[in-house]
């Protein structure tokens, strides 16, 4: 086997500065605001939110590291309130008069509780800290509202294929070890086809493949593929294919199979998966995949959501599976993502700016009125079956349709309804 070193490429390849950072140009690039956070000393409290893999804590470093403030680590996995109440007395200790207050990093801070959340508050209302947390989630679910308030949140981006090439080239031309190999690269699909825009995947698989030989070294798409089939466990944590098992999930799911449904719930749940991020992923399926022909669907999935933020694992496990199996046993309908889709399609790229029709238009001053705003408008309520034939499109798009009745029970009715309503309008 090829001789390896016990520190792994992506960390022997982590940038030392800005200048090194591959990708979230938007945020690094010239005038960007974490060059101006360097350049002026000025770094207020922030949340890091993007995929795994893109670089958070990298760049949590960098900017400590160009400041030369002390930063202080958590990871919200294994730390519990008395944790943090130490770090930030820790941190106070450090803080003199008039100086810049250190950093208190926390990772995967979406997984900290309301108490752990809150006895963050203090500190960071004081100064004594300048948070910054990283997440795979998005914040505005998972942050209390007055820590929120208090922090900048930066989206990341997972790395496009162009920049999984900039990443690869320099692994190749400047690590040690794998220059010393020769390796001619032929095909990159399967290698940035399971990474997955995750910077650090690619440089595992690139570990895992450099491993698995010695000598000279040509990389295709057979080469990745039989090296991640033989190191499996090495490639994804816990020996689980996260993407792939929520991928698994979701099209059981949405494929009526309540029983795989329930199979790939009980791997994410063993395999540590936050009950919240399945939870989430179920919202989010009964209003894309169940839709109008259950509309329950939806409020038993918010119901799981809100009971899973109450009462945590391991009784979490019980409404993640009734909802599972409910959703996935449910009649299904992508009506309305479709017909959303369409019109916002329509709407982005419809340079018209079609004005609103006049009769419905609101007038709430004299002026609007004198103007015909609201004129001639029928009030439904005052006709029988509380339903008065008028046009409500913008002219030019009169009779245009988005939404479309799937073909089930429930808008079988509600087909029938704008039929009888609209007379073949719609």
């Amino acid at each position: 086997m090829a001789q390896q070193s016990n520190i792994p490429l992506a960390e022997r390849l982590r940038p030392r500065t800005l200048d090194d950072y591959i990708g979230q140009e938007h945020l690094v690039g010239p005038g960007g605001v974490f060059r101006k956070f360097i350049e002026t000393g000025n770094v207020p409290s922030f949340i890091l939110w993007g995929p795994p893999g893109v670089g958070k804590t990298t760049l949590a470093r960098l900017v400590a590291g160009a400041l030369d403030r002390k930063m202080f680590t958590l990871s919200a996995i294994n730390s519990g309130v008395k944790d943090v109440r130490e770090v930030i007395e820790q941190a106070r200790k450090q803080k003199f008069f008039n100086t810049p207050a250190p950093f208190l990093f926390i990772d995967e801070i979406h997984r900290f509780n309301k108490a752990q959340q809150d006895s963050l508050l203090g500190a960071v209302e004081q100064g004594d800290i300048t948070l910054v947390g990283a997440t795979t989630e998005n914040p505005s679910f998972e942050v209390i509202s007055p820590l929120l308030s208090r922090c900048q949140v930066y989206v990341l981006k997972a790395m496009d294929d162009a920049q999984l090439q900039e990443l690869l080239d320099r692994a190749l031309s400047t690590d040690a070890i794998l220059r010393e190999r020769h390796i001619e690269v032929r095909e990159t699909g399967a290698l940035f086809g399971f990474a997955g825009g995750d910077a650090r995947k690619l440089l595992n698989i690139l570990d895992i493949v450099a491993g698995a030989s010695d000598g000279d070294l040509v990389i295709d798409d057979r080469t990745v593929t039989d090296a991640l089939q033989q190191n499996i466990a090495t490639y994804d944590k816990n020996g689980e294919m996260h993407y792939d098992i929520i991928s698994a999930f979701i099209k059981s799911v949405r494929g009526s199979d309540p029983n795989a449904a329930v199979y790939y719930l009980a791997r994410m749940l063993n395999a540590g998966e936050d009950p919240k991020f399945i939870a989430r992923r179920l919202v989010i399926l009964a209003a894309e995949d169940i839709g109008l022909a259950n509309p329950n669907g939806l409020l038993l999935a918010n119901a799981c959501f809100d009971t899973v933020h109450k009462i945590g694992m391991p009784e979490a496990r019980i409404p993640l599976a009734e909802a599972t199996i409910y959703l996935a046993t449910s009649p299904k309908s992508n009506s309305a993502y479709m017909a959303i889709d369409r019109a916002m399609g329509l709407a982005a790229k419809d340079t018209n700016n079609r004005p609103v029709p006049l009769h419905i238009r609101n007038a709430p001053t004299k002026l609007m009125k004198e103007l015909d705003y609201g004129k001639n408008y029928k009030y439904a309520h005052d006709f029988e079956g509380n339903f008065a034939e008028q046009e409500f499109m913008p002219a030019g798009l009169e009779g245009r349709r988005f939404y479309e009745p799937g073909n089930n029970p429930k808008e079988a009715e509600i087909a029938r309804r704008i039929a009888s309503l609209w007379k073949g309008k719609y």
